[in-house]
Order: C-alpha cells, then sequence, then structure tokens
C-alpha cells in the first residue's frame, strides 16, 4: 500500500544527514530539530502555533484535556473512521456520539451532525477522511450557534485546503479550534516511528497543549495541571523537516496516481470512484473505491495472487464494534457508515507509483469486474 524504501532512497542524503546531526549533537529529546520542523511547519500550514507530540492519538487527547471537556460531555464524531478517533473520547470519560457519513465523499454528515446536538454536546470532531476536507464552512457556523469546540482530525489530510465560499483558503487543521495529526509513517507526512502535533492560532489554547504534553509543567518542576508524556522525538523531527519540503510533490504524485484510476474506472457499473469535494483539495491518503455487486472478498483473493496489495478501510462501524456498543445504537441506525463498510476497497496509493504498475493493477481490477 506504501512504498516508504523507495520515497526513502530519493530524499536518502538529506534524511541521512539530518539523523547524523541528531546523533552527532547527542540531543535525542527535545533538540533542536523539534523546534526547526516546528518553525517549518507553522509557515506551511500558515498557523500561529505547532505544539509536537508522540502521536495522533496522544494529539486528540490532549486536544479535549486542553479544552477542559469533562466526564459525561458529548463529543460528536463520524461512525466511519479510524477507532482512534472514538478511543480517546472513552478514554477521557466523554460520551462519543456517532453519526452518518455522506453517501458521497464519506466525510461527517451535516445535517446528521445538527440533529445529535444537545445541552451536554461540547466538541464536534470532523475526520478529514482519506484526504480531503468535512465541509467545514458549515460545520463552524454549527460550531458558532451551538458554541461548541471544533476539534479536526487531520491525520489523512495534511496539505489538503479547504475553501470557503467568500474565497478565503486555509490548510486542513487550521480552521478549527484545534487541528490534531500523525506522522505514523505511512501518512502522506509521515516519519520513520510515530509522530504527532497540534495545531491552533489561539496563544492560551497553545500554552495549555504544551502544558499538558509536557507532564502539566510551563517552567521545569512546577505542575500547574494534569499532564502527559508525550514528546515528538528528535531524530522523528529531523526527518519530517526533510519530508515536509517535498509535502506538496507528494500530493501532486498522489494525484495523479488517483487521475489514472478515476480514468481507468470511470463509468463502471461495479465501481464507484473517490467523489471529490468542490470545496477542498484532495491529497489522497487512500484511494477508496465503492464496489457494487462485487464479491469483495474474491477480489481481494485475486489481487493478492497476482501481488497487489488491497486493504478495507473500515471494515466494520464504530457502532459495531464491542467496545464501542452502546443501546443507543442498533444495527441499521447509520444505513450510509453500514453500507460502505462493506464495500469499500482501498487500492495501493503512494508517491512511488509508476504508469507501468498503474496498469498492472488496473487491469487486474477490471478483468475481475468483466
Amino acid at each position: 500500500m506504501v512504498d516508504l524504501k523507495g520515497q526513502y532512497e530519493k530524499i536518502k542524503t538529506e534524511i541521512d544527514a539530518g539523523i547524523q546531526d541528531v546523533i552527532n549533537a547527542t540531543a535525542f529529546i527535545n533538540g533542536p530539530a523539534v523546534k526547526e520542523f516546528q518553525s517549518d511547519f507553522e509557515k506551511y500550514l500558515g498557523v500561529k502555533h505547532v505544539i509536537p507530540c508522540a502521536n495522533g492519538t496522544d494529539a486528540l487527547q490532549i486536544a479535549m484535556m486542553a479544552l477542559g471537556l469533562k466526564p459525561g460531555d458529548e463529543v460528536i464524531t463520524a461512525d466511519f473512521t479510524y477507532v482512534a478517533t472514538a478511543e480517546v473520547i472513552g478514554l477521557l470519560g466523554l460520551t462519543p456520539v456517532l453519526v452518518d457519513v455522506d453517501p458521497n465523499t464519506f466525510e461527517i454528515d451535516i445535517e446528521a451532525l445538527e440533529r445529535n446536538i444537545t445541552s451536554k454536546t461540547k466538541a464536534i470532531v470532523p475526520v478529514h477522511l482519506f484526504g480531503q476536507c468535512a465541509d467545514m464552512e458549515k460545520i463552524m457556523t454549527i460550531a458558532k450557534n451551538h458554541n461548541l469546540f471544533v476539534i479536526e482530525d487531520v491525520a489523512q489530510a495534511i496539505g489538503a485546503e479547504y475553501t470557503f465560499s467568500n474565497g478565503t483558503r486555509h490548510k486542513a487543521g487550521t480552521i478549527g479550534t484545534v487541528g490534531c495529526t500523525s506522522f505514523f509513517p505511512s501518512k502522506n507526512l509521515g516519519c520513520y516511528g510515530d509522530g504527532g502535533a497540534m495545531y491552533t492560532n489561539d496563544d492560551e489554547l497553545a500554552k495549555k497543549l504544551r502544558m499538558i504534553a509536557s507532564h502539566g509543567q510551563s517552567v521545569l518542576y512546577m505542575h500547574d495541571v494534569l499532564g502527559v508524556n508525550s514528546r515528538l522525538d528528535t531524530i522523528q523531527a529531523a526527518v519530517l523537516k526533510v519530508k515536509l519540503k517535498h509535502l506538496d510533490e507528494y500530493a501532486a504524485a498522489r494525484n495523479k496516481v488517483a487521475d489514472f484510476y478515476d480514468k481507468a474506472f470511470a463509468n463502471h457499473p461495479k465501481l464507484k470512484i473517490p467523489s471529490r469535494s468542490k470545496q477542498s483539495t484532495h491529497v489522497f491518503h487512500q484511494y477508496t473505491l465503492l464496489l457494487n455487486g462485487i464479491d469483495r472478498s474474491k477480489l481481494r483473493e485475486q489481487l493478492a495472487e497476482r501481488g497487489v496489495t488491497s486493504m478495507i478501510y473500515y471494515p466494520i462501524p464504530l457502532h459495531m464494534q464491542k467496545a464501542y456498543t452502546s443501546e443507543r445504537y442498533q444495527p441499521g441506525d447509520f444505513p450510509v457508515t453500514e453500507r460502505v463498510c462493506a464495500s469499500v476497497l482501498s487500492l495501493p496509493m503512494h508517491t512511488e507509483l509508476d504508469e507501468e504498475t498503474l496498469r498492472y493493477i488496473t487491469k487486474t481490477v477490471l478483468e475481475f469486474c468483466a
């Protein structure tokens, strides 16, 4: 699904030098590379504050802690997403309120979101799924009307841009109260281990985020709030500093792959290509088809037999996961998510795919679907 080795070989000299600099300086915790990457990322995003941390799940948890959410508070998010989004809500004793997704973009359904707001609702977590933004203009209007925080889950959409109706453009994660992202190796901006970050334009919130990520301290050994230990490793920061310079180039390469897939599968009665939002650019963290009348398991078997990897993101809706079952949710309550989970299939999507490989992948899929 990804080719990290091929990508590394193209930037090997820069990566090796960055890592060696960290080792030479022996500044392994909060070394200069962390601050340098933070500054570069702030400039790239056009945001005042980037707060690096250990991983994307920590980023979501720290954000909710910094916003002062308390047990019993309701947080609305999409039913069709990776478990980490809801996981941290539960870990903090908050109440996850799941809603269905749009049948075309798979982003959070705006009408369902608004229907589920109650007096206990404190925050919305839109997930920018597969590489494009949720409808942030409508979400921000709803949040403003109901005095809600917006925590953007940007793990799959780093570098995507959202355009508002007045023409202003903002990077994913810089629109809501706080953005949270992951630098897991397979992400569009991935390091060579774990890593994450939060970003915000709110000075006071940024201060709280930094404190919580550092054991609740702003001055060494003076702990003002309950915190955690969540740091971006300096070697990972050195890797990210190099790869950030190539991020837009990587997005262009992914879009080229998506265009090839789109052309190959366009108008096929059994294959629905990804819908692209009119408001957001797409950075294609995943290329996900919606299958119609096709045995997904057998298709995956044939692909595997011919050396083509495929994945299902995600096979089970959150409301049907054992850890998240609740009396408030029944099978059939989320018809779009349930249908999508039963029908989606993601094909290889990365920066190193060449045309010969793409022809082979698409030919294999089309032969099965004939």
